[in-house]
């Protein structure tokens, strides 16, 4: 290849093409109009050799070299942005700067109202698009689409840098009114019906029955250590929806702890301890390599992690 023919706004187009696909997208996110984009798509073919994004019944998809150069070019530009970037201090109190979040409504009702109550004193002109997990993969996290995933997980690229919020343990509501509240133990719990609630905040796929259990998550992995299996009647990805639902006289949710406490004044339900063990789980921050250096990013993670340490739990 002769380097001649590569520019910086050359990768810069050939990294958001990648991302997004398609050539109108592409030209409105970069501020250029649709034909200066076709043609550095054209110059970009014309350098590597290569079509780069080809047209399929699904739309444009990129070639099996574009994929390899994708997380290449990603890492070039995040070099390049480090090296050129201020060496001043983020402004909080002048930026307009959007962080897109990604958390599961555990992690936006537990941990957002603080953030957003900080953001209003330190910075209010920060601006938060909170995603669902389900909205991105981990491809698009570790190309630095998004600022922050916020979650629990179960694995993550390992590339990936992450810090523990805090520890949550599990506990169970239920209706005043349910036969349970009068005498709650593993015999009326087995003998209750329940409302399972993703353990990530993620879909679990298609057609997911009460006999997946090894696709079920702690609630029920614990439940089986000791040979039982509970009755679930609902199936939700919403730890406040379950919350709503423990109302209901015949249902029992277990839920993370935070998460139940955002009940504990509403004279319809019960908060108790679950009759058994189920362990605790992290509350986990990551994000990718590609912005560990950036100084604005830096001031956010400072900041979710002090609100995360003194955040009270109920």
């Amino acid at each position: 290849m002769n380097l001649d023919h590569i520019d910086l706004n050359l990768l810069i187009y050939l990294d958001v093409l990648l991302r997004e696909r398609n050539v109108t997208r592409s030209a409105s996110l970069l501020g250029i109009t649709q034909p200066a984009m076709s043609n550095s798509l054209k110059r970009l073919r014309e350098a590597f050799n290569d079509p780069i994004l080809v047209r399929t019944s699904d739309g444009m998809m990129p070639t099996e070299r574009a994929m390899q150069m994708q997380s290449s070019v990603r890492q070039i530009l995040a070099s390049i942005e480090q090296v050129i970037e201020p060496t001043t201090e983020f402004d909080t109190a002048s930026t307009d700067r959007v962080f897109r979040i990604m958390t599961s409504d555990y992690g936006e009702s537990t941990l957002m109202p603080y953030v957003l109550e900080r953001l209003a004193q330190e910075a209010p002109g920060v601006v938060l698009d909170i995603l669902n997990p389900s909205d991105m993969s981990f491809l698009e996290v570790e190309q630095g689409q998004v600022d922050l995933v916020i979650n629990r997980f179960d694995s993550m690229p390992q590339s990936f840098h992450q810090v523990t919020l805090w520890r949550d343990s599990f506990s169970c509501l239920f209706s005043v009114q349910n036969p349970v509240a009068q005498d709650f133990t593993l015999e009326s719990y087995l003998d209750a019906n329940h409302v399972w609630v993703s353990k990530t905040g993620m879909g679990a796929g298609m057609g997911i029955t009460p006999k997946d259990t090894n696709r079920l998550g702690w609630v029920d992995e614990a439940l089986l250590r000791i040979g039982h299996k509970r009755r679930i009647s609902v199936f939700t990805r919403h730890y406040q929806s379950a919350a709503l639902l423990a109302e209901q006289k015949g249902l029992v949710v277990t839920i993370p702890t935070r998460a139940a406490l955002a009940q504990k004044n509403n004279p319809r339900v019960v908060i108790q301890p679950p009759p058994f063990d189920i362990p605790g789980f992290e509350f986990k921050m990551a994000w990718s390599p590609l912005l560990q250096h950036n100084r604005a990013h830096q001031w956010m993670r400072r900041l979710i992690i002090d609100i995360a340490q003194s955040a009270p739990v109920s």
